[in-house]
C-alpha cells in the first residue's frame, strides 16, 4: 500500500485536511507582520555619559577611554566605536549576531560598574546603556509648528502629550523628540558683578538650591484632628528667581537679579529643529521589533485627531514622513505579481491539458501550498516582506510540477483502460517515490542558504525557508489531494472534446517541428558544442561586468542625511548652516518636505551634529 492509498479511500477526510491547511494559512496571513525586509536584530548597545562643561578631549580621555578598556574585555564584541563632544560621550557596542542581547547587557552593566572607580568623581550620574538597532529607520515623523508659541512650548507639548500617548500604541517602540528642549529657567551669571561683591559661583548655586525645594514640612495635631503642612517652595518662573538673596554685603542683601540675568528659556539652548523652513519640534517614531509597520502606523494616524484636539489650537501637527507609503506600494506590487504568476501557471496547465477537470486538479496545489506556507511563517516568526513574497512568487512554478507529474501518470493508466479509481491507486503508488525525490532535491538546493552566516544569511533565511516549505507542502498535496481528486474528477469517457482534438493538431505540428530541429542539431553536434562553450564564456563575462550589490537599487522617496561640524563650532554658526542646507534642499523641485534638527532633547544629536530627513515627490513629478 502506498502513502496515497488512505487518502484516496477517504475523500472527505482528505478534503477537510486540505481545507484546514488553507484556512490556517489564511488566518496566519492576516496576523503576519509587514515590513520591507526580514527583521534582523543587530545585538547593539549604546552607552552614554555626560559631564556638563567638559571639553571633547576631556570626555574622551577621562570617560570614553576607561569605559572602552572595560568593554574590550567583554566576549563577543564585534565592533566598538565612541564619539565625544562638549559634555557628552557615547560608546556603541555591536556584538556578534549570535550573541544574546540580554546577556550582553548584563556584561555591559558589570563593565560600567568596574569602570566607575576610574571615572571622574564629579560625574553627575553613572553611565547608562540602552538597546539599539542601527538598521532601524523611523516609521513616522510628526512635526509640530506654530506661529504663536516658542520652540520650547512645542517641545513641551510633544514630550508630555504626543510622546506619552504614541508610546502606548501597540507596535510602537522608541519615540524621541528633537528640535528643541524642555522649558527651564536659565541663569546667566555676571562674573564682574559677583567678583566685585566677593561672591563665587558656588555661593550662587547654594542660594538657588536652598530657595527652590519641595521638602517635607511636618505636621501638627490637637486632641481632635491632625494636619500636615504642605507648602511647595519650588520656583517655576524667572520672575520668582530674581528676588532670591544670594548673600548680604555692606548691610544689605545681594539678590540674584543683581548678579545675573534670569530668563525663561530651555534646558539646552544649543538645539534647533526645522520643518520646511519653520521652527518645529519633531516627534520621531520607531517600531518594536517584529511589529507590523502598516498596522502600527494606522494606529498612530487613528490617534492623531484626538491628540490634536487635546493640545493648543495654535499648534499644527503634520505627518512629514510615513514609511508605509512605499512599503504598501512595494508589497502590493509583489502581491499583484504573485497573482499574475498563479493565473499564468494555471493558464499554461490548461493549454497543455486542454481539459477543465484535469486543470483543476493541479491548480489546487498552487493556492493551498502558497497560503499554507503563511501558517509556517507565522509559527517561525517571519514577516510578509519583499523577500518572502519573492520566494512565494518563485515557488509558484515549482508547486504545480509535482501535481502535474502525478496527474500525468494517473491519466496514462486511465487511457490504457483502467477506471479512474484503479488508475489513481496504481499511478500514485508508482510515481510517489519519484515525486518525493524531485521535491527533496529542490529543497536541498536551499540548504546552503540556510547555513549562511552573517547579515546576508539572516536576510535570506526567510527566503529559503519560505520556498522550501512551499515545495514540501506541494509535495504533500500532490501525494494526498491530487490522487484523491483524480479518482473522483477524471472522466472514464475515452472520447475527447472538440477543444482537446483541436489542440492536438497544434501539438502534433509542434512535435514535428521539434523532431526536425533535433535532427539538425544532432547532425551538427560539433557546432552545438562550440555554441554552448561560447554561451558559457559570455555568461562568465557578463557575471564579471554586471554591477553587484546586496539589494537592487530602488527609489523609496526618502533621503537621510547627517553632517558634523567642528567641535568648537558655535550654536549660531551651526544654526545658520542648517538653515542654509534646508533652504538649498527645499528649492529643489523634486523635494516635497525637509526636516532637520540638531542637538538637545532626546534626539541623539549633539551640538555639532545634525540630521536631515528629506521626502521626495513621486517619481513622475521630478525632473
Amino acid at each position: 500500500m502506498s502513502l496515497s492509498s488512505p487518502f484516496i479511500r477517504r475523500p472527505v477526510a482528505t478534503t477537510l485536511l486540505t481545507a484546514a491547511v488553507g484556512l490556517a494559512g489564511a488566518v496566519a496571513f492576516r496576523l503576519l507582520p509587514v515590513s520591507p525586509l526580514p527583521q534582523v536584530d543587530y545585538p547593539t548597545l549604546s552607552v552614554s555619559a555626560s559631564l556638563p562643561g567638559a571639553s571633547p578631549e576631556v570626555m574622551a580621555s577621562s570617560i570614553a577611554t576607561p569605559l572602552e578598556r572595560q568593554f574590550g574585555r567583554i566576549a563577543g564584541v564585534a565592533e566598538m566605536t565612541s564619539s565625544s563632544s562638549l559634555g557628552q560621550t557615547s560608546v556603541s557596542l555591536q556584538f556578534d549576531l549570535g550573541r544574546n542581547i540580554d546577556a550582553a547587557a548584563r556584561d555591559v552593566q558589570a563593565a560600567i560598574n568596574a569602570a566607575r572607580g576610574y571615572l571622574p568623581a564629579n560625574l553627575p550620574n553613572n553611565p547608562t546603556y540602552r538597546k539599539v538597532n542601527p538598521a532601524d529607520f523611523p516609521i513616522m515623523i510628526v512635526a509640530l509648528t506654530s506661529d504663536k508659541l516658542p520652540p520650547s512650548a512645542l517641545y513641551d507639548t510633544a514630550s508630555t502629550v504626543l510622546m506619552q500617548r504614541i508610546s502606548q500604541i501597540r507596535g510602537v517602540g522608541q519615540v524621541i523628540v528633537g528640535g528643541s528642549s524642555a522649558p527651564a529657567v536659565r541663569i546667566d551669571v555676571n562674573p564682574t558683578a559677583i567678583d566685585s561683591r566677593g561672591l563665587s559661583l558656588e555661593n550662587v548655586r547654594a542660594a538657588i538650591a536652598a530657595q527652590t525645594a519641595n521638602e517635607a514640612k511636618g505636621s501638627f495635631s490637637d486632641s481632635h484632628s491632625s494636619w500636615s503642612v504642605n507648602a511647595n517652595d519650588q520656583l517655576l518662573h524667572a520672575v520668582d528667581y530674581e528676588p532670591i538673596v544670594v548673600a548680604y554685603r555692606n548691610g544689605g542683601p545681594v539678590r540674584l537679579a543683581d548678579v545675573a540675568r534670569v530668563s525663561d528659556s530651555v534646558q539646552t539652548v544649543r538645539s534647533i529643529g526645522l520643518s520646511n523652513g519653520k521652527r518645529s519640534a519633531l516627534v520621531i517614531i520607531f517600531r518594536q521589533p517584529g511589529a507590523n509597520i502598516i498596522s502600527t502606523v494606522d494606529g498612530i494616524k487613528a490617534a492623531l485627531p484626538q491628540l490634536r484636539a487635546s493640545i493648543n489650537p495654535s499648534v499644527e501637527t503634520t505627518v512629514v514622513l510615513d514609511q508605509t507609503i512605499t512599503i504598501r506600494a512595494s508589497v502590493h506590487e509583489v502581491e499583484v505579481t504573485l497573482l499574475i504568476a498563479i493565473c499564468l501557471v494555471i493558464l499554461v496547465v490548461f493549454v497543455f491539458l486542454r481539459d477543465v477537470r484535469s486543470t483543476l486538479i493541479p491548480s489546487v496545489a498552487v493556492p493551498v501550498s502558497l497560503i499554507g506556507t503563511c501558517a509556517v511563517m507565522y509559527l517561525l516568526g517571519f514577516s510578509i516582506d519583499n523577500l518572502s513574497l519573492m520566494a512565494l512568487t518563485i515557488s509558484t512554478g515549482f508547486v504545480v510540477d509535482d501535481a502535474i507529474v502525478v496527474l500525468e501518470n494517473i491519466t496514462r493508466y486511465r487511457e490504457q483502460g483502467m477506471s479512474a479509481m484503479e488508475a489513481a491507486f496504481k499511478g500514485a503508488a508508482e510515481i510517489g517515490p519519484t515525486v518525493l525525490s524531485i521535491s527533496l532535491s529542490l529543497v536541498a538546493v536551499f540548504i546552503p542558504i540556510l547555513m549562511m552566516g552573517g547579515i546576508v544569511g539572516r536576510l535570506f533565511r526567510e527566503f529559503a525557508v519560505a520556498l522550501s516549505v512551499t515545495i514540501l507542502i506541494s509535495l504533500l498535496v500532490s501525494l494526498t489531494t491530487t490522487p484523491m481528486m483524480c479518482s473522483r474528477l477524471l472522466s472514464d469517457d475515452k472520447q475527447h472534446g472538440k477543444l482537446y482534438r483541436a489542440g492536438e493538431k497544434v501539438f502534433e505540428f509542434i512535435l514535428k517541428t521539434y523532431e526536425k530541429s533535433l535532427s539538425w542539431v544532432l547532425e551538427h553536434a560539433a557546432l552545438m558544442l562550440v555554441v554552448t562553450v561560447l554561451a558559457l564564456c559570455l555568461n562568465m563575462y557578463l557575471f564579471v561586468k554586471v554591477p553587484k550589490g546586496l539589494f537592487p537599487q530602488q527609489d523609496n522617496g526618502r533621503v537621510i542625511g547627517s553632517f558634523i561640524g567642528d567641535q568648537d563650532i558655535s550654536f549660531q554658526s551651526m544654526s545658520k548652516k542648517i538653515l542654509q542646507l534646508s533652504k538649498i534642499v527645499e528649492d529643489d523641485p523634486g523635494v516635497a518636505t525637509v526636516q532637520a534638527f540638531s542637538g538637545g532633547g532626546s534626539s541623539g544629536t549633539t551640538a555639532n551634529t545634525a540630521r536631515a530627513f528629506i521626502g521626495l515627490k513621486p517619481p513622475g513629478q521630478r525632473n
